[in-house]
């Protein structure tokens, strides 16, 4: 039975309702269809920590969807499980490939930083200062292209680049 069917939670029943109707009354081909269905089933599933069941979800939704725009979100949060599993190379690669196909996804620039900043703690903690510089360096582009596209939003960002030296 498919996720959606599923849902016992009154904010997924109400998603699941509304993106139906709107499944319906919206002309969209019966692939794109099927890649929402596979894709709010991913969502769904992420919500409650079923990373492997999202993740076969989302990598179907990438199979039958063809839009970039849409293919983007999928690959976001394809790289946010990764993020939440720890593995973070293959999270910035997600990453990367969701803002090839949509620049403009401040989250992902963000969630980028993080990763590049928490490896330079890292490297820190490993007496590399050099490397340690390099990462913060590269988290310091990523969180600029962010606060770029959202000024309001990454405040804690803005701060450390502001302390650091890094805000131009």
């Amino acid at each position: 039975m498919p996720r959606s069917r599923i849902n016992e939670n009154f904010i997924d029943k109400t998603f699941s309702i509304v993106a139906n109707i709107l499944l319906r009354i919206i002309p969209t081909t019966s692939g794109e269809k099927e890649a929402f269905t596979y894709y709010r089933d991913g969502m769904s599933a992420q919500s409650e920590g079923n990373y492997a069941e999202a993740l076969q979800n989302y990598y179907e939704a990438m199979r039958l969807e063809i839009d970039p725009y849409d293919r983007s979100y999928i690959l976001y949060n394809i790289g946010l499980i990764h993020t939440s599993n720890g593995e973070h190379t293959k999270a910035l690669e997600y990453y990367f490939r969701a803002l090839e196909r949509n620049p403009f996804l401040p989250q992902a620039f963000n969630n980028m930083a993080v990763i590049c900043h928490y490896r330079g703690e890292q490297a820190i903690r490993q007496g590399d200062s050099e490397i340690a510089e390099a990462w913060f360096n590269q988290a310091a582009e990523y969180w600029k292209q962010a606060i770029a596209l959202t000024p309001g939003n990454y405040i804690e960002a803005q701060n450390w680049l502001k302390i650091t030296g890094r805000f131009e």
